[in-house]
Parts: C-alpha cells; sequence; structure tokens
C-alpha cells in the first residue's frame, strides 16, 4: 500500500492532464496552442509558486528549513531549479509544434511515447540505477498501447514534427528527473513544483506578451485558461509531485501514459468521437501496463527513500 497510493496519485495528475486536449476542443478559442500553453503555464505556475511559499513558512515554523540536510552533490541546486524549469517551458513549446507538424494523433504518440523511455536513460545516467525488470515490461506495453490507441500506422513520414514530439518526450524527461533530484535533496514535493513552474512562469510573462496574450480577454478562453492553470497544471503537478517523492522517475514516467486513456475516454464520452478495433485493443494493453505498475507494488526507489520521505508535503 505504501508505493500504491503514490501511483494511484500519479495516475490522478495524469487523468488531469488529459483533460487538457478536451477543454480546449471545447472552448474553441481565437489563440495557437502555443499562446494557450504560455497563458497555462503562467497562471499554474504561479499558482505552485505561491503554493510553495505558504508550505515552506508553514515548514519553517514547526521543523527548520528541508535543506538543511540536503546532501552535497556535484551539480548545484539552482541548477537543477533551471534544469526543471527548461523542461517545462520547452514541454510546451515542443508538444504543441509537434502537433502542429505532424498531426495530433502522431505527434502525441511520440511525445508520451518516447517521453518514459527518455525518463528511464536519463534517470538510470544521473542516478547510476537501472530501472527493474517490471518497468521494463509495463513501458512496453504502454507504449504499444499508446500507439495502438493513437492510429500511427503509415503516419510516421513527417520528420520534423516527429523531431519536436521526441523534443517534448525529453523536455518531460528533464523536468521529471531534475525534479527528482531536488527531492532526494531533502525539498518538499511543493517546493520542487513550485520552484520549477514559478521560474517557468516568470519566463512566459515576456514570452505572452511578445505571442498576443489579448484573446484571453474573452470569457470562454478565460475559463480555458483558469481551468488549465488551476486543474491541469497546479492540481495536477502537486498530486504528480507528491507521487514523485515516493516513487522511481522512471516509475512516475510511464504512470503519466494514463494520459491518452483519459483523454479518449473523454473524446469518446464528451465529444462523440468513435473507436475502432485496434484503438480498443490499445486502450487494454496500455492499460495492463499501467495496471502492472500500480497493482503489482512499484518499487519506491533506492533503499530507505520511502523512509526518507515520510513527512513531505
Amino acid at each position: 500500500m505504501r508505493t500504491r497510493l503514490p501511483a494511484l496519485a500519479v495516475l490522478l495528475a495524469a487523468l488531469c492532464f488529459a483533460t487538457t486536449g478536451t477543454a480546449q476542443e471545447i472552448a474553441d478559442v481565437d489563440a495557437s496552442p502555443a499562446e494557450v500553453g504560455l497563458a497555462r503555464i503562467l497562471l499554474g505556475g504561479a499558482l505552485l509558486a505561491a503554493w510553495a511559499g505558504v508550505a515552506a513558512h508553514r515548514r519553517t515554523s514547526t521543523r527548520g528549513a528541508a535543506d538543511a540536510t540536503a546532501p552535497a552533490a556535484a551539480v548545484p541546486t539552482p541548477v537543477w531549479v533551471a534544469v526543471g524549469a527548461a523542461g517545462v517551458l520547452g514541454y510546451q513549446v515542443s508538444f504543441f509544434a509537434g502537433t502542429a507538424s505532424a498531426g495530433v494523433a502522431v505527434g502525441t504518440v511520440v511525445a508520451l511515447g518516447s517521453a518514459p523511455v527518455a525518463t528511464g536513460v536519463l534517470d538510470a545516467v544521473v542516478r547510476r540505477r537501472r530501472p527493474d525488470a517490471r518497468w521494463f515490461v509495463a513501458t512496453a506495453l504502454a507504449v504499444v498501447g499508446v500507439a495502438l490507441v493513437a492510429g500511427v500506422a503509415g503516419g510516421l513520414t513527417l520528420a520534423w514534427g516527429l523531431a519536436w514530439s521526441v523534443g517534448a518526450g525529453l523536455s518531460y524527461a528533464l523536468y521529471t528527473v531534475a525534479g527528482k533530484e531536488l527531492l532526494d535533496r531533502s525539498w518538499s514535493s511543493a517546493a520542487t513544483m513550485g520552484a520549477m513552474f514559478g521560474v517557468a512562469a516568470a519566463v512566459a510573462v515576456p514570452a505572452l506578451l511578445v505571442a498576443g496574450a489579448g484573446w484571453i480577454l474573452d470569457a470562454r478562453a478565460l475559463a480555458l485558461v483558469v481551468w488549465l492553470g488551476v486543474v491541469t497544471t497546479t492540481v495536477a503537478y502537486l498530486l504528480f509531485g507528491w507521487g514523485l517523492a515516493r516513487l522511481p522517475a522512471a516509475v512516475v514516467a510511464t504512470l503519466t501514459l494514463a494520459e491518452p486513456l483519459g483523454a479518449t475516454a473523454l473524446g469518446v464520452g464528451l465529444l462523440g468521437e468513435r473507436l475502432d478495433a485496434a484503438a480498443v485493443v490499445g486502450l487494454v494493453v496500455l492499460g495492463a501496463g499501467l495496471a502492472l505498475l500500480t497493482l503489482g507494488g512499484p518499487r519506491a526507489g533506492p533503499k530507505g527513500l520511502a523512509a526518507r520521505t515520510t513527512g513531505a508535503d
């Protein structure tokens, strides 16, 4: 049960992520996906930073600063914060550029399918720890399931769009592994998400001003930004960070492949989309991969990690 609850938190975060596309489709705002992504990060990042400030104040007044016992490391902590923020911003830009160039189905499957693989490799290099056999099997099942759901057969032809989508997967790996490094330096999950997304939000301000922000004044657009900023960013990444503090980064990355599962369900239930036989099989395969990690008792990581995270936000 110690690892199932964090796994369920990550799955719930992924379901929050899954509402992004449906919300954009329903709102139908007059803005590019990149502009919507910047507005999302601006609001969500500011809220996460504010939440981290409140959490830090509570912690300082009760049990001292979390960084006081952080282990020595070759890479300075501010560098990891910058790497995480770069990953957050890079994901927004590269994901939307990939879907615009290669198409939504192909761009999404390449981005989401490459993310757990890239995270597993980067995590193994940075932390010098090879994922276990369960992760390899579950990730393979999940990636195949995502491919079947997206229906990418015959669509892998736009090399430039695919490069952007792979860039999105690498960006995801950057902020996931960077976040895990901060957590291992005794940062709370709230402080970790707040720092990375807060820096990303600060960078998003001038970028959004240059891109144009007048569209936000429309009521539907404002509602969309609030939903994306509060639900798919603030709430989702608080859940994501809480799970990441208690699970290996590679496991977390695979669990977030529940996002296309949720997005497909919303597309069928709310937008009237239809699924072919391959997509149905893909949902079953994807669900099997996620169940293997969630119900199969994923490891909490290095010895002592579960004990160390007691009391984390």
